[in-house]
């Protein structure tokens, strides 16, 4: 019996200390797409700290108390030891052959006196030293180890394409395809020799680029003597992420707060988070303690073989550490999977709490930490990852609480490409405005924000609860900062506001119409000018005259350089329907039509051309344009008909009476017809001419929200009823073709319901996706209904969709 109320008392005790709210990756840091960190698991001291990306961004805290040290954020990154050096940290020279070589030629002794010499890394690029153009390449490098250490060795390697790697005449790696990085890929003990070796590669071009450079390298061992602190709950919130450890007879209670109050434009695009810590005893018995925070270079380069430098200095009553790459390419690079290489992140604390700061390499500051022996120097030039770090004392430490805070920040300098043009952030009123000064009215704003902050997010958890429910209202504060942080504002030269997207991991599209329009129901709910941003790009691409179709266009450039169209195939009736019904909503949002009438006469040309082509689709995309090309799309259909009810309606409101008549016949007409041409008996049809198909109708729900009426509400009724016979473990599926679905397009649909226990019965099983799936990355709005797993996608900010349920409520549509 005594066994059981053991295994009892175990088993609770359990459940106590690790209840938490469940999220597939955490918030930490979240301002913009280059400012974005998160921690992609339930434990924050069980790995490292990452950009969205996935790359690791590394942040981390370990507390001292009564000289005992134990680890609370982030996990050690593997750092290396040179073995034999790869091109990017120093000159080196291979043996290589273009034809195929003679048997044995990637063991030791081989005869290469035939081959030639050549420069790493080899290549068809501009970081080539050897010019490699041909479809194979045969690489070898002799190399001697005096002695050998018994920690883990790796190949490093980066290579495009196909390639096979020999370690002394031992096939060690395979791998078809190509990297875009140093890989690193363990070696088998036995393998590497002490005395001479050979690395042998044959690599091999199948199409694009060419690349190929090696090296090998050793696990420098992490820090000893450095447990981890025991997490006992996490709780996320729209704009704080809060755990809580227990540690060495103390409590402590770590908050990340990223002050994202969307009715502060100003405030929302200063990218300055907090970090608290409050600290109590847990005994009763008074503890000495010290907190140390450090956060690496890396959050400032795109890969982590760039150069940095690091400073140390004192402003404004803080003491402040600055890191950055030595290059600074300002807006010189464009993708989807990349991270900011420009400008500067800065980590500050306030005078007044004493702290000790100081710069080195990741393992010698956690060193540094536990003997009190800390490096003198104030800077770091032109030298490889660094990390920031940051001691701040606490002193005896008794039951009531004691309080203390850092600030991470990050000066981008410049922010965006915009047609030519470079544009700064909105805080930076001149080139000579100081990012210190930023900092400094942060740290007085901090108690303020501390208040305001947990007062929005209380505010946000109890709307969403009422509105939606429990679940509801989870999945909205997960998704309140993923969303922002999507995007950068800034201000267009004629002073219009610009909110830009990046799709991530998606394209990396700067600006994409179809983005916006998923994203918009946040927006338009807590501040309608954001919206203004993201369409006002569109609009000045069209009037200018850059863009001269008649409909608009699908993006303007790749992130962060928006000069233009980039995607290779436009979506006519997708695009053109999103900007009419998203003007409309701004129009509601506004109570005016002043946004409509600035730019009434391109949305008369997008509306003809919804009037021509809208009702029934010729084969092209729509947003969900990883399904493929669809003709006669129903739901298409439904946003050319919502478009042009919406272009009416705001013709009405603008007193153009003859406009607003024939666009609403036309749009009452074409809904009468749908109906007719999608019917499949029980449902309406994917396409008008599988009437054995079916699709969510997301679109319906602007039909609704803007009061348009072009439909009955029996179509409504119908659809619903038809998809609750088809949801599964993990949600409704998009449409019958696959088993995958769009979760912000499950929250619309189910805003169509006219009552809430349909809505909760669609919202339950994607929350049960958010708090279940395997998938461990920044929420993915695309994923498997029956298995839970990431499709594809994360990060992006179409969960801003997720609030159409709050927006009708304000809207009072019910």
């Amino acid at each position: 019996m005594k066994n059981f109320y053991t295994l009892a008392f175990l088993m609770v005790y359990s459940m106590c200390t690790f209840a938490q709210d469940k999220a597939p990756a955490y918030p930490l840091i979240t301002h913009d797409t280059y400012l974005s960190i998160w921690s992609f698991g339930d434990g924050l001291n069980q790995s490292a700290t990452k950009h969205w990306t996935g790359k690791e961004h590394s942040l981390t805290g370990i507390i001292k108390v009564d000289n005992r040290f134990y680890r609370f954020l982030g996990a050690d990154s593997k750092t290396y030891k040179t073995i034999l050096a790869a091109a990017d940290e120093e000159k080196y020279q291979a043996s290589y052959f273009l034809k195929k070589p003679l048997e044995g030629w990637t063991t030791l002794n081989f005869n290469e006196a035939s081959w030639m010499k050549g420069e790493a890394p080899f290549g068809d690029d501009q970081l080539s030293k050897t010019k490699w153009n041909t479809d194979e390449i045969f690489y070898r490098r002799k190399f001697s180890i005096d002695k050998k250490s018994t920690a883990t060795k790796y190949l490093k390697l980066n290579h495009d394409d196909n390639v096979n790697v020999y370690l002394n005449g031992q096939l060690l790696y395979q791998k078809e395809g190509w990297v875009h990085e140093y890989i690193y890929i363990p070696i088998p003990e036995g393998v590497l020799k002490a005395g001479e070796n050979i690395l042998a590669i044959d690599c091999k071009n199948t199409a694009g680029g060419r690349f190929l450079d090696a090296g090998i390298v050793e696990e420098v061992p992490a820090a000893g003597n450095i447990i981890n602190a025991t997490q006992t709950n996490v709780t996320v919130g729209a704009t704080n992420t809060t755990y809580t450890f227990n540690a060495g007879g103390v409590n402590l209670n770590l908050t990340f707060t990223s002050p994202l109050l969307l009715n502060d434009v100003k405030l929302t695009a200063r990218p300055i988070s907090y970090i608290t810590y409050s600290i109590k005893s847990a005994d009763t018995r008074a503890h000495k303690v010290d907190v140390y925070f450090s956060a690496s270079s890396n959050l400032a380069v795109n890969t982590p073989n760039q150069p940095v430098s690091a400073w140390k200095s004192t402003k404004n009553e803080l003491s402040i550490l600055k890191a950055g790459t030595v290059e600074q390419p300002v807006l010189k690079e464009k993708n989807d999977d990349l991270r900011i290489d420009w400008g500067y992140l800065y980590i500050a604390v306030p005078a007044k709490f004493n702290a000790l700061q100081f710069i080195g390499k990741q393992g010698d500051n956690i060193n540094a930490f536990k003997t009190g022996k800390y490096p003198k120097v104030s800077q770091a030039i032109n030298v490889k990852a660094q990390d920031l770090g940051t001691v701040i004392p606490f002193g005896t430490v008794t039951s009531k609480p004691v309080e203390k805070y850092l600030m991470l920040g990050y000066d981008d300098l410049k922010s965006i490409e915009y047609f030519g043009n470079q544009l700064l952030p909105i805080w930076r009123k001149s080139a000579t405005t100081r990012f210190e000064d930023q900092l400094s009215a942060a740290n007085m704003d901090y108690a303020m924000l501390q208040a305001k902050t947990k007062a929005f997010d209380a505010s946000l958890l109890a709307d969403a609860t009422k509105v939606g429910g429990k679940e509801y209202a989870d999945l909205c504060k997960l998704a309140y900062r993923q969303s922002i942080a999507a995007h950068k504002i800034v201000y267009a030269p004629n002073g219009d506001l610009l909110f830009l997207s990046k799709e991530n991991f998606s394209g990396g599209f700067i600006n994409t119409v179809d983005v916006t329009y998923p994203s918009a129901p946040q927006y338009l709910l807590y501040n309608p000018e954001l919206l203004k941003g993201m369409l006002n790009g569109i609009f000045y691409y069209a009037e200018s005259g850059k863009w001269k179709k008649p409909y608009p266009a699908h993006d303007i450039g790749v992130y962060p350089v928006a000069n233009g169209q980039i995607y290779g195939e436009d979506m006519p009736v997708e695009e053109a329907g999103n900007m009419l019904i998203l003007t409309a909503a701004i129009t509601r949002a506004d109570g005016n039509t002043l946004y409509a009438a600035k730019h009434w006469e391109v949305m008369s040309i997008w509306a003809d051309y919804l009037l021509k082509e809208g009702f029934d689709p010729a084969n092209q995309l729509c947003t969900d344009d990883f399904a493929g090309h669809l003709a006669r799309n129903a739901n298409l259909s439904v946003k050319a008909i919502v478009g042009l009810g919406a272009y009416a309606q705001m013709a009405e409101l603008s007193g153009k009476k003859g406009i607003a008549a024939k666009y609403r016949n036309a749009a009452l007409g074409m809904a009468k017809n749908w109906q007719t041409l999608a019917d499949g008996g029980d449902h309406f049809a994917l396409t008008f001419n599988d009437k054995n198909t079916w699709s969510q109708k997301y679109n319906l729900v602007w039909d609704k929200l803007l009061k348009l009426d072009l439909f009955p509400k029996a179509v409504y009724k119908k659809e619903i009823d038809y998809y609750l016979t088809k949801q599964n473990e993990f949600g409704l599926p998009l449409d019958s073709r696959k088993d995958y679905t769009k979760s912000d397009w499950i929250i619309w649909t189910a805003t169509l319901a006219d009552n809430q226990v349909d809505f909760e019965k669609f919202i339950a099983p994607v929350h049960k996706f958010a708090t279940e799936t395997t998938s461990k990355v920044p929420l993915t709005d695309w994923h498997e209904t029956k298995t839970g797993t990431k499709t594809g996608f994360q990060a992006r900010s179409v969960v801003g969709g997720y609030f159409i349920k709050l927006l009708a409520d304000q809207w009072n549509i019910k």
